[in-house]
């Protein structure tokens, strides 16, 4: 059976492109809604699998679009958003409110292939149908709202010198509230890679910076790397380790044409162990399709390092830490809300 779109946007022109591309790729039943107002008439008759939503919109806008949906008839929502600071805010809005992911928008400011918008269009429309829905209330209601676990003995770890975490798709939702429990006193530095774009890299830093005890920055340049900081790989670009006389950097580097998705999650930890011993590393892959990470992250634990993997339960998506939990690569598999504290125990 084809998977049903709603394709919401209020430039006919835009919603031709959009539906031909959904269509060509013959697995998907298209319908289409010209503004906020009409996609919301439609949801009763089309009962779409996903929906396809533009950020901006006369009449009604997307964010205010968006939550209508999650109000009335909760449905896997892909923003559409053009390459701009502003859009980005407010798609890192849209991600908070419970859209599964976003999709760069043709035409515009920014030239795009459109091959590759129409096979990053498609294959995050197919994700979406297959997506867990973010529970409403969010992460932090939840956490707040559930009875501690029994205290837990701590097995003893070594001095830990490196945190690295990767996230896909879901990710931004899930960091929004996973960070901020992280204690300022963590023990080590923190490197992030996120499959985003890189004009929404800066924005998602800054927004997490805000609610974080831990600072939060984007790796614009050379970094020495530092306990008390989060560092966020640019977007389209790789986020790598290196170590210089005065100690351990990070920085971006061009996107590697061997790696899928970008920034890399394998390439980061392929390179963190090039320069520390694994038994000095610990990692977290959360939500996301594919299998990014998996590998450099299993052979960490191979090594004597630590790993968490996402369970099943809280993924949007347990794409990459399925794969790395089936491949006997997490030393420990865990629901969302219990990652930072183990990671506060593990790193002191």
């Amino acid at each position: 059976m084809p998977t049903s779109v709603l394709v919401v946007d209020d430039s006919a022109l835009m919603r031709r492109a959009l539906k031909g591309m959904l269509a060509d790729a013959g697995d998907f039943e298209v319908h289409t809604a010209r503004n906020g107002v009409d996609a919301l008439e439609q949801l009763d008759r089309v009962h779409p699998d996903v929906v396809t939503l533009d950020v901006n919109m006369p009449e009604m806008d997307g964010l205010t679009c968006l939550a209508k949906i999650m109000e009335k008839q909760p449905t896997p929502v892909v923003m559409v958003s053009s390459l701009t600071e502003h859009n980005a805010l407010v798609t890192l809005e849209a991600l908070q409110l419970g859209a599964v992911d976003y999709v760069a928008k043709p035409g515009g400011t920014v030239s795009l292939n459109i091959d590759d918008v129409a096979r990053e269009l498609v294959g995050k429309v197919r994700d979406a149908a297959r997506a867990k829905l973010k529970r409403a209330g969010g992460l932090t209601a939840r956490i707040r709202a559930t009875p501690p676990p029994p205290p837990e003995r701590k097995s003893a770890i070594g001095t830990v010198d490196l945190v690295l975490i990767g996230s896909s798709t879901g990710g931004p939702a899930l960091l929004s509230d996973l960070l901020p429990e992280l204690p300022a006193t963590l023990g080590a530095p923190v490197v992030l890679a996120q499959h985003i774009p890189a004009s929404f890299t800066a924005a998602l830093a800054r927004r997490l910076d805000e609610a974080c005890a831990l600072q939060v920055v984007e790796v614009d340049r050379i970094m020495t790397l530092q306990r008390g900081r989060i560092y966020i790989g640019r977007g389209n670009a790789d986020v790598v380790v290196a170590r210089r006389s005065d100690g351990l950097i990070v920085k971006s580097v061009p996107a590697a044409a061997e790696y899928r998705w970008h920034p890399s999650v394998d390439r980061l930890v392929g390179s963190a162990r090039r320069y520390l011993d694994p038994q000095r590393l610990v990692c977290v892959l959360l939500t996301g399709m594919g299998d990014d990470g998996a590998t450099e992250m299993a052979a960490v634990k191979e090594g004597g390092g630590r790993t968490i993997a996402e369970s099943e339960e809280t993924a949007v998506v347990w794409g990459m830490p399925g794969e790395l939990a089936r491949r006997g690569g997490a030393t420990e598999v865990l629901p969302a809300h219990e990652i930072a504290g183990r990671l506060a125990d593990w790193v002191r």
